[in-house]
């Protein structure tokens, strides 16, 4: 099970850091699922278990960019106000903060 711990007193390397947020992040676009909005107006995409998180585009690969950026924000704001984040395939960011 991989986690992220961002403490000031554990110092890690920065690609490793890097390396487990882009896991985190590939295996929840993993789960995105998508459909094709009524009259091939574009595309609509979701990650379940990541409330919130969806996006359209008017083709997949712009539906599916749109999806990463929200869920990239969504993992932003998430930390900020100290909410916990899913699990994606074993996949866990978790956030420690020294009061």
């Amino acid at each position: 099970m991989g986690y992220l711990r961002v403490n000031p007193s554990i110092v890690q390397p920065r690609h490793k850091t890097r390396k487990m947020i882009q896991e985190y992040l590939q295996k929840a676009m993993q789960r995105a699922q998508y459909e094709i909005l009524e009259d091939n107006e574009g595309f609509y995409g979701s990650i379940p278990g990541a409330t919130g998180v969806w996006a359209t585009g008017n083709t997949l690969e712009e539906c599916r960019n749109e999806l990463l950026e929200v869920l990239e924000e969504w993992i932003l704001i998430g930390i900020a106000q100290g909410h916990k984040l899913p699990e994606f395939d074993g996949v866990s960011l978790k956030v420690e903060s020294i009061a």
